[in-house]
């Protein structure tokens, strides 16, 4: 699968070409899923936020509302009941899944429940853009304090990459660099810290981030 791991979706050209690049071809001829599920398990979201994500409201802009060939939506708590030989065909036929933010932990608690995570070994030339806690699933640990899910064990996530992630840097006040820098101390992993105009792509063994804003590789 190839990554493109974001603050707050493709927000501008050189995030854009990353993508196009990843799909091997325009967005105008690819075929999309969301997954809003990361939502639900986040007190700040809800029905609104969820509906202009998926019905291409002004919050979808740069994600969902992209100018897709097809947008379909991928709720991962409904998979459990309908079986992974109905739900997995969808999955492989999309080009790319579009996972928003929201609760990390969460997410990943049901992509594990889903069998959405055991599937993703597989799905060697799909592309994954993720949007902040979309984003942030695929590392080892988000820290304590982005956990905000009450059922959640601890801050572990599904460790698909071997780094973490600080999304919104500057973009609240609460996350400024500094906080950012402790952040990552607690963590032993390596992290960095992204704006809104910052991603990081992966593909295969190759970590470049894609920026036309603000990032920081931070020590750990």
């Amino acid at each position: 699968m190839k990554l493109l791991l974001t603050s707050g979706g493709v927000t501008n050209p050189t995030i854009h070409d990353a993508l196009v690049d990843m799909l091997g071809g325009p967005v105008e001829e690819s075929h999309a899923l969301v997954v809003p599920t990361a939502q639900w398990g986040h007190p700040m979201c809800g029905p609104v936020s969820v509906r202009d994500l998926v019905a291409g409201g002004s919050d979808s802009r740069y994600l969902a509302g992209l100018g897709w060939a097809s947008v379909g939506v991928l709720e991962l708590t409904a998979l459990p009941t309908i079986g992974v030989e109905r739900w997995s065909a969808w999955v492989r036929e999309a080009d790319v899944l579009l996972v928003d933010g929201g609760d990390a932990t969460y997410l990943a608690h049901w992509m594990r429940a889903s069998g959405l995570a055991d599937l993703l070994p597989s799905l060697t030339d799909t592309v994954w853009v993720g949007v902040s806690a979309g984003s942030m699933v695929m590392t080892p640990r988000i820290g304590t304090p982005f956990v905000a899910w009450s059922d959640a064990a601890d801050d572990r996530t599904l460790g698909v990459v071997d780094f973490s992630i600080f999304p919104h840097l500057d973009a609240f006040p609460e996350n400024t660099l500094e906080n950012a820098e402790r952040w990552a101390a607690d963590l032993g992993v390596p992290a960095y810290a992204i704006d809104e105009q910052t991603a990081i792509a992966v593909v295969d063994d190759s970590v470049r981030v894609v920026s036309e804003g603000r990032w920081v590789q931070l020590a750990t």
